[in-house]
């Protein structure tokens, strides 16, 4: 369930050029985005409960993924993940229920599969049914190892997680954690966290909704779990708060040079972040948010002036 809104970005920048040309287009992104270049060397983090590093910059891959199963359709696909890999981008997250994206990753991934931290879901209601999905995703996506599986939504979480650690004995996942994506979830996932032992947790965290960062990110912390963020930006509203605004001059202080890195930087300033995981369905969205994953992070008076100005508009 992780929404780029390239649809709010492109508005962002074609509203700009159409509506009075250079001049708006220059006050609304003063600085052309900065591409990740190869020599750039992505921040990476942790896994706590196995100490593997991991690029601090994913993939995800609900609705922009969902395409047809064929070369022609998945070409453009294939040219985003390949110049993630070439950036040094390795994770890649998504799930069953995000319509043909497992197919599309088996087709695409053909020859990448072992430069990918590969992730995906499982929302089956009872043992057998979870067996039966992951065996599915195992197929779609064309693989015998996924690195890490995650209960969907909280969805029957005992059930699921007694499957994943059979899986992961068996050393067909190395990995598992469950998922969510709405604040009113926090008080499950709190209590999941405190009750199982995980690798991994996926929650909805960004600039204009932060309340993740009161309870549930330090007890990631505490307890040792990885955090996977979806929707960094907001789904669209963080995009269509900042239109036709240019960046805050204090940006430029900690490499910001567009705002979808400005978005998925303060995400990251959050040392208990371990990858915000964007969608990315075109070159030039990999190099902008991979970008956002070099140089330095702002720190914490920064954040409180990017949440101060975000509460702004």
């Amino acid at each position: 369930m992780v929404l780029v809104p390239p649809l709010s970005r492109r508005t962002l920048l074609r509203g700009a050029a159409s509506l009075t040309g250079a001049g708006l287009m220059t006050a609304l992104m003063p600085v052309p985005p900065r591409p990740a270049r190869a020599e750039e060397a992505l921040i990476t983090r942790p896994i706590p409960s196995s100490g593997e590093r991991i690029p601090a910059m994913g993939i995800g891959t609900s609705r922009r993924y969902e395409v047809a199963v064929t070369p022609e359709a998945t070409a453009p696909l294939r040219q985003a993940v390949e110049r993630f890999v070439a950036l040094g981008g390795r994770v890649i997250d998504t799930a069953p229920s995000y319509g043909t994206a497992e197919d599309v990753l088996g087709l695409i991934l053909d020859g990448l599969r072992d430069k990918i931290f590969l992730a995906t879901k499982v929302a089956g209601r009872g043992r057998a049914a979870a067996q039966a999905e992951t065996e599915r995703s195992f197929q779609r996506l064309r693989t015998d190892r996924i690195d890490l599986i995650a209960v969907h939504n909280l969805v029957d979480p005992e059930a699921n997680l007694a499957v994943l650690r059979a899986l992961k004995e068996k050393g067909r996942i190395r990995y598992l954690g469950v998922t969510v994506w709405r604040d009113e979830q926090f008080p499950d996932l709190e209590a999941v966290m405190k009750r199982e032992k995980l690798d991994f947790v996926q929650l909805n965290y960004a600039l204009d909704s932060r309340l993740a960062a009161e309870r549930i990110l330090p007890l990631a912390a505490e307890r040792g779990v990885a955090v996977m963020v979806n929707v960094p930006f907001g789904r669209d509203r963080l995009f269509k708060a900042v239109k036709d605004k240019p960046l805050p001059d204090f940006a430029a202080e900690f490499g910001c040079r567009s705002w979808a890195q400005f978005f998925l930087k303060y995400v990251l300033a959050n040392e208990a972040v371990t990858c915000p995981i964007p969608g990315m369905a075109k070159v030039a969205y990999v190099e902008d948010n991979l970008a956002a994953a070099t140089g330095r992070l702002p720190d914490a008076a920064e954040r409180r002036k990017m949440e101060a100005f975000i509460d702004a508009v």
